[in-house]
């Protein structure tokens, strides 16, 4: 149980963030969760109801994240889903792009991490996001799996570095989020076929399915510095 244990969860407002914060406050925790969206975040508040407070924050700007953790004060642990991805082909994407992508998943997590870190109760937690291109080679996913690589080598360092706050990192494979809802339905839909039948589990991820490995980290005292594969066997195919 997370009872009087507060969280905070950048990017809990939809998908494996929004489920992470049901998750812990079903144990008994606070939660605050903090994105970009003003909408995202009323409706995210509603639906988890009055465990939950929210906050805006862009989380690519070093200054907001900093007045952030300075605003919020003490808490036990630290979640970071938010994150926006791309992919593409080396030498056919624009170097403004890759930018971007370090700026939102990379030095987003940076920045909470060294901001949120002096504020975590001793015993606490920080739980990272990094990804299964960070361990399997796919073409079109050289800058993904760049960050993600970077990442979990700095969960890893940090495991060591911010002792004893525990470290970890979550490695999701493809997941069935609101993140892919600009793909057109069927073309979505054939995607998650295609991925599914080349996995062991015969299934993509749900979001609950990484919440609880999220959860795992949270609860488990006795684990850090942990890569958590949640990617029904990809990294193996």
């Amino acid at each position: 149980m997370l009872t009087n244990q507060k969280v905070v969860i950048i990017g809990g407002t939809s998908g494996i963030g929004l489920e992470t914060a049901k998750q812990v406050i079903a144990q008994g925790a606070e939660v605050i969760i903090a994105s970009r969206s003003e909408v995202k975040l009323q409706k995210a508040k509603e639906l988890l109801g009055s465990s939950a407070s929210s906050y805006a924050l862009d989380m690519t700007q070093e200054e907001q994240v900093k007045s952030f953790f300075t605003s919020i004060g003490p808490f036990d642990h630290l979640v970071v889903s938010a994150a926006e991805t791309t992919g593409g082909a080396f030498l056919e994407t624009d170097t403004t792009v890759v930018r971007k992508l370090f700026d939102n998943k990379f030095w987003g997590q940076y920045y909470a991490a060294k901001y949120g870190a002096p504020n975590i109760s001793s015993g606490g937690s920080i739980t990272l996001f990094s990804g299964v291109v960070a361990y399997k080679t796919m073409i079109g996913s050289s800058m993904l799996g760049a960050v993600n690589a970077a990442i979990s080598n700095l969960g890893q360092t940090l495991a060591l570095e911010l002792a004893p706050i525990r470290v970890n990192i979550v490695s999701p494979g493809i997941i069935d989020t609101p993140s892919r809802g600009k793909m057109p339905e069927e073309t979505r839909n054939q995607f998650y076929a295609s991925v599914a039948g080349k996995l062991p589990v015969k299934r993509v991820g749900r979001a609950e399915d990484v919440a609880q490995s999220v959860l795992y980290l949270i609860q488990n005292s006795f684990v850090t510095g942990t890569a958590l594969h949640v990617e029904g066997g990809h990294i193996l195919t």
